[in-house]
Protein backbone atom coordinates (compact mmCIF):
# COMPACT_ATOMS: atom_id res chain seq x y z
CA UNK A 1 0.00 0.00 0.00
CA UNK A 2 1.46 3.26 -0.81
CA UNK A 3 0.42 6.57 0.46
CA UNK A 4 -1.33 8.79 -1.72
CA UNK A 5 0.93 11.43 -2.38
CA UNK A 6 -1.87 13.47 -4.40
CA UNK A 7 -3.52 14.49 -0.90
CA UNK A 8 -2.69 17.79 1.56
CA UNK A 9 -0.18 16.86 3.91
CA UNK A 10 -1.40 19.11 6.15
CA UNK A 11 0.69 21.00 8.61
CA UNK A 12 4.54 19.39 9.42
CA UNK A 13 5.23 18.19 12.37
CA UNK A 14 6.94 21.27 13.28
CA UNK A 15 4.17 23.07 13.06
CA UNK A 16 1.49 21.43 15.28
CA UNK A 17 0.59 21.96 18.77
CA UNK A 18 2.76 20.46 21.69
CA UNK A 19 2.21 17.02 22.49
CA UNK A 20 1.44 16.21 26.07
CA UNK A 21 0.79 12.48 26.90
CA UNK A 22 -0.66 11.82 30.03
CA UNK A 23 1.56 8.10 29.93
CA UNK A 24 2.77 5.91 27.57
CA UNK A 25 1.10 2.40 27.17
CA UNK A 26 2.70 -0.57 25.78
CA UNK A 27 0.25 -3.09 24.24
CA UNK A 28 1.65 -6.67 24.03
CA UNK A 29 -0.60 -8.31 21.55
CA UNK A 30 -0.38 -12.21 22.00
CA UNK A 31 -3.16 -13.32 20.02
CA UNK A 32 -1.33 -15.99 17.93
CA UNK A 33 -2.20 -19.84 18.64
CA UNK A 34 0.85 -21.35 17.04
CA UNK A 35 -0.71 -22.85 13.94
CA UNK A 36 2.61 -22.47 11.86
CA UNK A 37 4.51 -23.88 14.49
CA UNK A 38 2.53 -27.07 14.72
CA UNK A 39 2.25 -26.70 18.54
CA UNK A 40 -0.97 -27.34 20.86
CA UNK A 41 -0.26 -24.77 23.18
CA UNK A 42 0.13 -20.15 21.55
CA UNK A 43 3.57 -19.68 20.38
CA UNK A 44 3.55 -17.02 22.95
CA UNK A 45 4.24 -19.57 25.45
CA UNK A 46 6.41 -22.05 24.06
CA UNK A 47 9.74 -21.56 26.17
CA UNK A 48 12.98 -19.94 24.88
CA UNK A 49 15.91 -19.30 26.99
CA UNK A 50 14.55 -21.01 30.13
CA UNK A 51 11.26 -18.70 29.70
CA UNK A 52 8.25 -18.66 28.21
CA UNK A 53 8.17 -15.93 24.86
CA UNK A 54 5.90 -13.93 26.06
CA UNK A 55 8.25 -13.14 29.50
CA UNK A 56 10.70 -12.23 27.91
CA UNK A 57 8.57 -9.63 25.60
CA UNK A 58 7.18 -8.21 28.73
CA UNK A 59 10.66 -7.91 30.36
CA UNK A 60 11.87 -5.20 28.08
CA UNK A 61 8.67 -2.94 28.54
CA UNK A 62 8.95 -3.37 32.27
CA UNK A 63 12.64 -2.36 32.12
CA UNK A 64 11.90 0.59 29.80
CA UNK A 65 11.90 3.89 31.58
CA UNK A 66 9.51 5.65 29.04
CA UNK A 67 6.73 2.85 29.47
CA UNK A 68 4.40 3.45 32.52
CA UNK A 69 1.75 0.60 31.98
CA UNK A 70 1.44 -2.20 30.08
CA UNK A 71 -1.66 -4.54 28.50
CA UNK A 72 -1.62 -8.14 27.30
CA UNK A 73 -3.93 -9.07 24.79
CA UNK A 74 -4.04 -12.58 25.16
CA UNK A 75 -5.39 -15.76 22.81
CA UNK A 76 -8.92 -16.60 24.13
CA UNK A 77 -8.81 -19.32 26.48
CA UNK A 78 -5.29 -18.71 27.77
CA UNK A 79 -5.62 -15.22 29.32
CA UNK A 80 -5.16 -17.33 32.55
CA UNK A 81 -1.88 -18.79 31.83
CA UNK A 82 -0.95 -15.25 30.98
CA UNK A 83 -1.67 -14.13 34.12
CA UNK A 84 0.13 -16.77 36.08
CA UNK A 85 3.79 -15.23 34.01
CA UNK A 86 3.05 -12.26 35.05
CA UNK A 87 2.37 -12.92 38.28
CA UNK A 88 5.16 -15.35 38.91
CA UNK A 89 7.54 -12.53 37.39
CA UNK A 90 6.66 -9.44 38.76
CA UNK A 91 5.65 -7.61 36.80
CA UNK A 92 4.37 -4.02 38.07
CA UNK A 93 3.92 -2.15 35.37
CA UNK A 94 1.17 -4.67 33.89
CA UNK A 95 -2.23 -3.56 34.52
CA UNK A 96 -4.54 -5.35 32.47
CA UNK A 97 -4.43 -9.12 31.16
CA UNK A 98 -7.55 -9.66 28.44
CA UNK A 99 -8.62 -11.65 25.85
CA UNK A 100 -7.72 -10.01 22.16
CA UNK A 101 -10.48 -9.96 19.03
CA UNK A 102 -10.34 -12.43 16.52
CA UNK A 103 -8.08 -10.34 13.95
CA UNK A 104 -5.63 -8.01 14.43
CA UNK A 105 -7.49 -5.16 13.63
CA UNK A 106 -10.16 -6.51 16.35
CA UNK A 107 -7.54 -6.95 19.02
CA UNK A 108 -6.65 -3.30 18.61
CA UNK A 109 -10.02 -1.92 19.18
CA UNK A 110 -10.04 -4.25 22.19
CA UNK A 111 -6.95 -2.53 23.33
CA UNK A 112 -7.80 0.89 22.48
CA UNK A 113 -11.02 0.61 24.82
CA UNK A 114 -8.75 -0.89 27.36
CA UNK A 115 -6.61 1.93 27.39
CA UNK A 116 -9.43 4.28 28.02
CA UNK A 117 -9.68 8.01 27.10
CA UNK A 118 -6.88 11.10 27.48
CA UNK A 119 -4.26 11.53 25.43
CA UNK A 120 -1.08 8.66 25.51
CA UNK A 121 1.26 7.27 23.73
CA UNK A 122 -0.03 4.02 22.64
CA UNK A 123 2.97 1.36 21.64
CA UNK A 124 1.83 -2.13 20.02
CA UNK A 125 4.27 -4.78 19.49
CA UNK A 126 3.66 -8.39 18.84
CA UNK A 127 4.55 -11.01 21.95
CA UNK A 128 6.41 -13.34 19.93
CA UNK A 129 9.01 -10.59 18.88
CA UNK A 130 10.76 -10.91 21.90
CA UNK A 131 14.45 -9.94 21.26
CA UNK A 132 13.18 -6.21 20.85
CA UNK A 133 15.64 -3.85 22.48
CA UNK A 134 15.28 -0.95 24.87
CA UNK A 135 16.99 1.31 22.27
CA UNK A 136 14.01 0.66 19.85
CA UNK A 137 11.56 1.63 22.20
CA UNK A 138 13.10 4.65 23.87
CA UNK A 139 13.23 5.94 20.27
CA UNK A 140 9.64 5.22 19.34
CA UNK A 141 8.40 7.37 22.48
CA UNK A 142 10.71 10.23 21.48
CA UNK A 143 9.41 9.93 17.98
CA UNK A 144 5.93 10.86 19.18
CA UNK A 145 7.16 14.02 20.44
CA UNK A 146 7.51 15.45 17.06
CA UNK A 147 5.14 12.49 14.69
CA UNK A 148 1.95 11.38 15.09
CA UNK A 149 2.26 8.02 14.12
CA UNK A 150 5.76 5.86 13.92
CA UNK A 151 6.53 2.35 12.59
CA UNK A 152 9.95 0.50 13.04
CA UNK A 153 11.73 -1.09 10.11
CA UNK A 154 14.89 -2.52 8.42
CA UNK A 155 16.19 -2.67 4.85
CA UNK A 156 15.60 -5.39 3.17
CA UNK A 157 18.47 -7.34 2.24
CA UNK A 158 16.65 -9.32 -0.35
CA UNK A 159 15.11 -7.99 -3.86
CA UNK A 160 11.58 -8.11 -3.64
CA UNK A 161 9.30 -9.36 -6.85
CA UNK A 162 5.80 -8.78 -7.33
CA UNK A 163 3.60 -11.31 -9.19
CA UNK A 164 0.36 -11.64 -10.64
CA UNK A 165 -2.21 -14.89 -10.40
CA UNK A 166 -0.11 -17.26 -12.22
CA UNK A 167 3.27 -16.55 -10.19
CA UNK A 168 4.89 -14.34 -13.06
CA UNK A 169 7.47 -11.61 -12.17
CA UNK A 170 4.76 -8.11 -12.63
CA UNK A 171 7.98 -6.02 -11.16
CA UNK A 172 10.69 -5.51 -9.22
CA UNK A 173 10.57 -2.39 -7.04
CA UNK A 174 14.18 -0.50 -6.11
CA UNK A 175 15.33 -2.44 -3.48
CA UNK A 176 16.83 1.35 -1.65
CA UNK A 177 13.36 2.43 -1.03
CA UNK A 178 11.96 -1.23 0.67
CA UNK A 179 11.98 -1.83 4.40
CA UNK A 180 10.89 -5.08 6.18
CA UNK A 181 8.55 -3.55 8.68
CA UNK A 182 8.61 -4.93 12.24
CA UNK A 183 7.08 -3.83 15.67
CA UNK A 184 6.40 -1.58 18.00
CA UNK A 185 4.21 0.49 16.10
CA UNK A 186 3.50 3.61 18.37
CA UNK A 187 0.69 6.45 17.74
CA UNK A 188 -0.67 9.38 19.44
CA UNK A 189 -3.77 7.81 21.11
CA UNK A 190 -6.14 10.59 18.88
CA UNK A 191 -4.45 9.29 15.67
CA UNK A 192 -4.82 5.66 16.10
CA UNK A 193 -8.68 6.26 17.56
CA UNK A 194 -9.58 8.26 14.50
CA UNK A 195 -8.34 5.87 12.01
CA UNK A 196 -10.52 3.31 13.32
CA UNK A 197 -13.21 5.39 13.59
CA UNK A 198 -13.00 6.12 9.77
CA UNK A 199 -12.27 2.49 9.18
CA UNK A 200 -15.39 1.55 10.60
CA UNK A 201 -17.32 3.09 7.69
CA UNK A 202 -15.50 1.23 4.80
CA UNK A 203 -17.25 -1.68 4.19
CA UNK A 204 -13.78 -3.14 2.40
CA UNK A 205 -12.20 -2.36 5.54
CA UNK A 206 -8.70 -5.21 6.19
CA UNK A 207 -5.66 -4.14 7.15
CA UNK A 208 -2.49 -6.26 8.23
CA UNK A 209 -1.30 -3.83 10.51
CA UNK A 210 -2.15 -0.47 12.44
CA UNK A 211 0.00 1.39 10.55
CA UNK A 212 -1.27 0.82 7.68
CA UNK A 213 -4.51 1.44 8.78
CA UNK A 214 -3.32 5.26 9.50
CA UNK A 215 -2.08 5.74 6.06
CA UNK A 216 -5.37 4.06 4.45
CA UNK A 217 -7.29 6.53 6.24
CA UNK A 218 -5.55 9.29 7.64
CA UNK A 219 -2.99 9.82 4.39
CA UNK A 220 -2.46 13.17 5.30
CA UNK A 221 -0.72 11.56 8.51
CA UNK A 222 3.41 11.45 8.26
CA UNK A 223 4.70 7.98 9.61
CA UNK A 224 7.88 8.35 10.88
CA UNK A 225 10.05 5.53 10.38
CA UNK A 226 13.13 4.43 13.01
CA UNK A 227 15.45 1.91 12.30
CA UNK A 228 14.55 -2.12 13.93
CA UNK A 229 17.34 -4.10 14.37
CA UNK A 230 18.21 -8.12 12.20
CA UNK A 231 17.45 -9.49 15.84
CA UNK A 232 14.03 -8.19 16.36
CA UNK A 233 12.73 -11.25 14.97
CA UNK A 234 9.02 -12.84 15.06
CA UNK A 235 8.73 -15.96 16.10
CA UNK A 236 6.41 -17.79 13.50
CA UNK A 237 7.76 -20.60 11.75
CA UNK A 238 9.14 -24.10 13.16
CA UNK A 239 13.19 -22.51 12.23
CA UNK A 240 12.21 -19.25 14.14
CA UNK A 241 12.38 -21.14 17.36
CA UNK A 242 15.51 -22.23 16.75
CA UNK A 243 17.06 -19.08 15.71
CA UNK A 244 15.40 -16.92 18.63
CA UNK A 245 17.07 -19.24 20.88
CA UNK A 246 20.63 -18.61 19.55
CA UNK A 247 20.05 -14.99 19.24
CA UNK A 248 19.30 -15.12 23.01
CA UNK A 249 22.54 -17.40 23.66
CA UNK A 250 24.46 -14.80 21.60
CA UNK A 251 22.88 -11.87 23.82
CA UNK A 252 24.18 -13.70 27.05
CA UNK A 253 27.70 -13.46 25.72
CA UNK A 254 27.40 -10.27 26.98
CA UNK A 255 26.49 -10.43 30.72
CA UNK A 256 27.12 -7.09 32.03
CA UNK A 257 30.05 -6.87 34.43
CA UNK A 258 30.01 -5.09 37.31
CA UNK A 259 31.74 -1.81 37.78
CA UNK A 260 34.74 -2.02 40.18
CA UNK A 261 35.65 -4.76 43.44
CA UNK A 262 33.50 -3.40 45.67
CA UNK A 263 30.44 -3.74 43.52
CA UNK A 264 31.59 -7.61 43.20
CA UNK A 265 31.95 -8.07 46.91
CA UNK A 266 28.55 -7.05 47.74
CA UNK A 267 27.42 -9.15 45.37
CA UNK A 268 29.06 -12.37 46.11
CA UNK A 269 30.34 -11.66 49.92
CA UNK A 270 28.55 -14.19 52.02
CA UNK A 271 28.00 -16.90 49.11
CA UNK A 272 28.67 -20.33 49.19
CA UNK A 273 29.92 -21.82 45.66
CA UNK A 274 31.17 -25.08 45.53
CA UNK A 275 32.76 -26.54 42.33
CA UNK A 276 33.70 -29.38 41.16
CA UNK A 277 36.83 -29.51 39.39
CA UNK A 278 38.57 -26.89 41.31
CA UNK A 279 42.13 -27.75 41.17
CA UNK A 280 43.35 -26.73 37.95
CA UNK A 281 42.65 -24.90 34.84
CA UNK A 282 39.07 -22.76 35.15
CA UNK A 283 37.94 -24.11 38.04
CA UNK A 284 40.84 -22.96 40.24
CA UNK A 285 40.92 -19.28 38.94
CA UNK A 286 36.98 -18.85 39.79
CA UNK A 287 37.73 -20.75 43.10
CA UNK A 288 40.62 -17.25 43.71
CA UNK A 289 38.38 -14.83 42.15
CA UNK A 290 35.65 -15.87 44.07
CA UNK A 291 37.45 -15.64 47.15
CA UNK A 292 38.75 -12.51 46.64
CA UNK A 293 35.31 -11.03 46.34
CA UNK A 294 34.19 -12.41 50.01
CA UNK A 295 32.48 -15.57 48.80
CA UNK A 296 32.99 -18.73 51.01
CA UNK A 297 34.00 -21.37 48.29
CA UNK A 298 35.07 -25.55 48.16
CA UNK A 299 36.67 -26.69 45.69
CA UNK A 300 36.72 -30.82 44.98
CA UNK A 301 38.20 -32.63 42.39
CA UNK A 302 39.51 -36.08 41.70
CA UNK A 303 42.85 -34.89 42.44
CA UNK A 304 43.20 -33.26 45.40
CA UNK A 305 40.11 -34.57 47.53
CA UNK A 306 39.09 -37.72 45.88
CA UNK A 307 36.16 -36.73 44.85
CA UNK A 308 34.91 -38.47 41.75
CA UNK A 309 31.66 -36.55 40.28
CA UNK A 310 30.17 -39.60 38.60
CA UNK A 311 29.84 -40.77 42.06
CA UNK A 312 26.30 -39.82 44.23
CA UNK A 313 28.39 -40.56 46.99
CA UNK A 314 31.33 -38.40 46.67
CA UNK A 315 28.87 -35.22 45.30
CA UNK A 316 26.74 -35.48 48.06
CA UNK A 317 29.77 -36.18 50.93
CA UNK A 318 31.14 -32.51 49.02
CA UNK A 319 27.75 -30.80 49.21
CA UNK A 320 27.51 -31.56 53.02
CA UNK A 321 30.58 -30.47 53.89
CA UNK A 322 29.96 -27.17 52.43
CA UNK A 323 26.70 -26.90 53.85
CA UNK A 324 27.41 -27.98 57.00
CA UNK A 325 30.30 -25.25 57.46
CA UNK A 326 27.85 -22.54 55.75
CA UNK A 327 24.65 -23.44 56.67
CA UNK A 328 23.38 -22.53 52.61
CA UNK A 329 24.77 -23.39 49.03
CA UNK A 330 24.15 -20.62 46.68
CA UNK A 331 26.05 -21.65 43.57
CA UNK A 332 27.19 -25.46 42.13
CA UNK A 333 29.92 -25.53 39.60
CA UNK A 334 31.46 -27.95 37.71
CA UNK A 335 34.04 -27.28 35.87
CA UNK A 336 35.15 -31.73 35.62
CA UNK A 337 36.16 -32.78 32.69
CA UNK A 338 38.80 -35.12 30.37
CA UNK A 339 39.54 -34.87 26.67
CA UNK A 340 40.96 -38.01 25.07
CA UNK A 341 41.88 -37.88 21.67
CA UNK A 342 41.77 -40.82 18.99
CA UNK A 343 39.66 -42.29 17.16
CA UNK A 344 36.07 -44.10 18.54
CA UNK A 345 36.86 -47.29 16.73
CA UNK A 346 40.14 -47.75 18.15
CA UNK A 347 39.44 -46.55 21.87
CA UNK A 348 39.31 -49.06 24.29
CA UNK A 349 36.51 -49.51 26.59
CA UNK A 350 37.91 -48.21 30.04
CA UNK A 351 38.28 -44.78 28.25
CA UNK A 352 35.17 -44.69 27.01
CA UNK A 353 33.59 -45.48 29.99
CA UNK A 354 35.98 -43.10 31.79
CA UNK A 355 35.21 -40.02 29.18
CA UNK A 356 31.20 -40.76 29.48
CA UNK A 357 31.43 -41.22 33.02
CA UNK A 358 33.13 -38.22 33.66
CA UNK A 359 32.48 -35.67 31.43
CA UNK A 360 28.59 -36.56 30.97
CA UNK A 361 27.06 -38.89 34.40
CA UNK A 362 29.18 -36.91 36.67
CA UNK A 363 27.15 -33.45 35.52
CA UNK A 364 23.69 -35.57 35.85
CA UNK A 365 24.71 -36.70 39.46
CA UNK A 366 25.99 -33.47 40.62
CA UNK A 367 22.60 -31.86 39.21
CA UNK A 368 20.51 -34.00 41.02
CA UNK A 369 22.67 -34.30 44.35
CA UNK A 370 22.33 -30.13 44.29
CA UNK A 371 18.97 -29.08 43.54
CA UNK A 372 17.81 -29.85 46.91
CA UNK A 373 20.32 -27.44 48.37
CA UNK A 374 19.88 -24.66 45.61
CA UNK A 375 15.99 -24.96 46.43
CA UNK A 376 16.38 -23.47 49.51
CA UNK A 377 18.46 -20.49 48.00
CA UNK A 378 17.45 -19.83 44.70
CA UNK A 379 20.54 -20.30 43.26
CA UNK A 380 22.45 -21.84 40.12
CA UNK A 381 23.89 -24.56 38.70
CA UNK A 382 26.75 -23.91 36.49
CA UNK A 383 28.35 -26.38 33.82
CA UNK A 384 30.38 -25.79 30.94
CA UNK A 385 30.40 -26.87 27.12
CA UNK A 386 32.89 -26.45 24.12
CA UNK A 387 32.11 -25.21 20.58
CA UNK A 388 32.86 -28.73 19.41
CA UNK A 389 28.97 -29.29 20.66
CA UNK A 390 27.79 -27.35 17.68
CA UNK A 391 29.56 -29.72 15.08
CA UNK A 392 30.99 -33.85 16.29
CA UNK A 393 35.09 -33.50 15.47
CA UNK A 394 36.99 -36.58 14.53
CA UNK A 395 39.83 -38.15 16.98
CA UNK A 396 37.43 -36.24 19.90
CA UNK A 397 33.69 -37.77 18.84
CA UNK A 398 32.87 -38.88 22.77
CA UNK A 399 34.15 -35.71 23.89
CA UNK A 400 32.21 -33.54 21.36
CA UNK A 401 28.90 -35.60 22.00
CA UNK A 402 28.77 -35.29 26.04
CA UNK A 403 29.40 -31.89 25.46
CA UNK A 404 26.57 -31.09 22.74
CA UNK A 405 24.25 -33.42 25.59
CA UNK A 406 25.42 -31.09 28.65
CA UNK A 407 24.33 -28.27 26.25
CA UNK A 408 20.48 -29.96 25.98
CA UNK A 409 20.44 -30.90 29.64
CA UNK A 410 21.13 -26.62 30.66
CA UNK A 411 18.02 -26.34 28.65
CA UNK A 412 15.78 -28.81 30.08
CA UNK A 413 16.89 -28.54 33.74
CA UNK A 414 15.92 -25.03 33.51
CA UNK A 415 12.59 -26.03 32.52
CA UNK A 416 12.16 -28.44 35.13
CA UNK A 417 13.37 -26.54 37.43
CA UNK A 418 11.99 -23.08 36.65
CA UNK A 419 9.18 -22.91 39.34
CA UNK A 420 11.56 -23.73 42.33
CA UNK A 421 13.45 -20.71 41.20
CA UNK A 422 16.55 -22.78 40.33
CA UNK A 423 18.91 -21.59 37.49
CA UNK A 424 20.80 -23.30 35.41
CA UNK A 425 24.09 -21.98 32.55
CA UNK A 426 26.49 -23.22 30.62
CA UNK A 427 29.69 -21.57 29.59
CA UNK A 428 30.92 -22.06 25.78
CA UNK A 429 34.45 -20.63 25.97
CA UNK A 430 37.17 -20.59 23.01
CA UNK A 431 40.04 -22.08 23.11
CA UNK A 432 41.67 -22.21 26.82
CA UNK A 433 44.80 -22.08 28.12
CA UNK A 434 44.71 -25.03 30.56
CA UNK A 435 46.28 -28.50 31.67
CA UNK A 436 43.72 -30.38 29.93
CA UNK A 437 44.15 -28.32 26.67
CA UNK A 438 48.02 -28.92 26.65
CA UNK A 439 47.82 -32.38 27.85
CA UNK A 440 45.62 -33.08 24.75
CA UNK A 441 47.13 -30.88 22.27
CA UNK A 442 50.59 -29.72 23.23
CA UNK A 443 52.34 -26.25 22.97
CA UNK A 444 50.13 -23.81 21.12
CA UNK A 445 50.96 -19.93 20.19
CA UNK A 446 49.73 -18.33 23.39
CA UNK A 447 48.13 -14.99 21.29
CA UNK A 448 44.98 -17.84 20.19
CA UNK A 449 44.01 -19.14 23.66
CA UNK A 450 41.72 -17.16 25.64
CA UNK A 451 43.02 -16.85 29.48
CA UNK A 452 41.35 -18.99 31.96
CA UNK A 453 41.23 -16.32 34.11
CA UNK A 454 38.71 -14.42 31.54
CA UNK A 455 36.26 -17.32 31.74
CA UNK A 456 36.40 -17.41 35.00
CA UNK A 457 35.41 -13.39 35.64
CA UNK A 458 32.81 -14.44 32.97
CA UNK A 459 31.77 -16.96 34.97
CA UNK A 460 31.16 -15.05 38.00
CA UNK A 461 29.45 -12.44 36.17
CA UNK A 462 27.03 -15.48 35.42
CA UNK A 463 26.44 -16.73 38.75
CA UNK A 464 25.21 -13.38 39.98
CA UNK A 465 23.08 -12.65 36.72
CA UNK A 466 19.21 -13.56 36.46
CA UNK A 467 20.39 -15.68 33.74
CA UNK A 468 18.70 -19.04 32.96
CA UNK A 469 19.04 -21.71 30.11
CA UNK A 470 21.40 -19.61 28.66
CA UNK A 471 24.38 -21.01 26.56
CA UNK A 472 27.28 -18.26 27.37
CA UNK A 473 29.77 -17.91 24.79
CA UNK A 474 33.33 -16.05 25.98
CA UNK A 475 35.63 -15.30 23.14
CA UNK A 476 38.81 -13.20 23.23
CA UNK A 477 38.19 -10.03 22.11
CA UNK A 478 40.11 -8.25 19.75
CA UNK A 479 43.50 -6.72 20.89
CA UNK A 480 43.60 -8.91 23.80
CA UNK A 481 46.83 -9.06 24.74
CA UNK A 482 48.38 -12.70 24.50
CA UNK A 483 47.72 -15.27 27.46
CA UNK A 484 50.62 -14.55 30.02
CA UNK A 485 50.67 -17.43 32.52
CA UNK A 486 52.40 -20.75 31.46
CA UNK A 487 50.38 -23.72 31.59
CA UNK A 488 51.80 -26.33 33.76
CA UNK A 489 51.39 -29.45 32.20
CA UNK A 490 49.39 -32.23 33.55
CA UNK A 491 50.09 -35.66 33.68
CA UNK A 492 47.73 -37.17 36.11
CA UNK A 493 45.78 -38.98 33.26
CA UNK A 494 43.07 -38.80 36.00
CA UNK A 495 42.72 -35.55 37.16
CA UNK A 496 39.42 -33.33 36.85
CA UNK A 497 40.69 -30.22 34.77
CA UNK A 498 38.92 -27.46 33.28
CA UNK A 499 36.57 -27.63 30.26
CA UNK A 500 38.18 -26.27 27.30
CA UNK A 501 36.72 -24.65 24.09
Amino acid sequence: MTQDQTTDPGPTPQDRAPWRPTRTVAVVLAGGTGTRLGLGIPKQLLKIAGKPIIEHTLAVFEAAPEIDEIIVLMAAGHVAEAQKIVDKAGFRKVTKVIEGGDTRNATTRVALDAVGGGDCNILFHDAVRPLLSGRIVRECVNALWTYAAVDVAIPSADTIIQVDANECITDIPVRATLRRGQTPQAFRSGTIREAYRRAEGDPNFAATDDCGVVLRYLPETPIKVIDGSDENIKVTHPVDVHLADKLFQLAAAKVPRLTDHRAYSEEVSGRTIVVFGGSYGIGHDLTDLARRYGAQVFPFSRSSTGTHVERPEDVEAALRTAFEATGRIDHVVVTAGILEKGALAEMDQETIDRVLQVNFVGPVTVARQALPYLQQTKGQLLLYTSSSYTRGRADYALYSATKAALVNLTQALADEWAESGVRVNIINPERTATPMRTKAFGAEPEHTLLAAETVAQSSLDVLISDLTGQVIDVRRPPGEAPVAVAVPAQTDRSADVAAVG
